[in-house]
């Protein structure tokens, strides 16, 4: 018996596909946590947004007619993937922007396109 000999494929990323991903799912995943929260976007101190790029932040916040809201730490790190959520949590916490009893919604998305979100109260 002969095993076939597999090959390799580059893996690629669609990035208009990402984007068309994100600025949809992101802002309905936030608007599901925020009724089923009993809260309005009004509410809401922060968009604590994955970090994957300026574009989609932008984006998702008109989305969401909440643009001032947004927290961003693309331009000094770029994509930190998975880190990016409690990298810019911290550092917002850290410099005083982030204050005890700011609510904050915070959504996600990653690899195989999942993606969820969760409204928290801080401190």
């Amino acid at each position: 018996m002969t095993i076939a000999q597999g090959k390799f494929h580059p893996i690629t990323m669609n990035g208009q596909e990402v984007y068309r991903f994100a600025v949809k799912r992101v802002p309905e995943v936030i608007e599901k946590a925020l009724h089923r929260s009993n809260l309005t976007i009004d509410q809401i101190d922060w968009l604590l947004l994955h970090q994957a790029n300026q574009r989609i932040l932008d984006s998702v916040a008109q989305r969401l007619a909440s643009a001032g809201k947004v927290i961003s730490n693309m331009a000094d790190y770029g994509n930190t993937d998975a880190a990016s959520i409690p990298l810019a949590l911290d550092e917002n916490v850290r410099s005083g922007r982030i204050k005890a009893g700011d609510t904050i919604a915070a959504s996600g998305f990653g690899a195989g396109l999942t993606w969820g979100a969760a409204i928290f109260e801080w401190g």
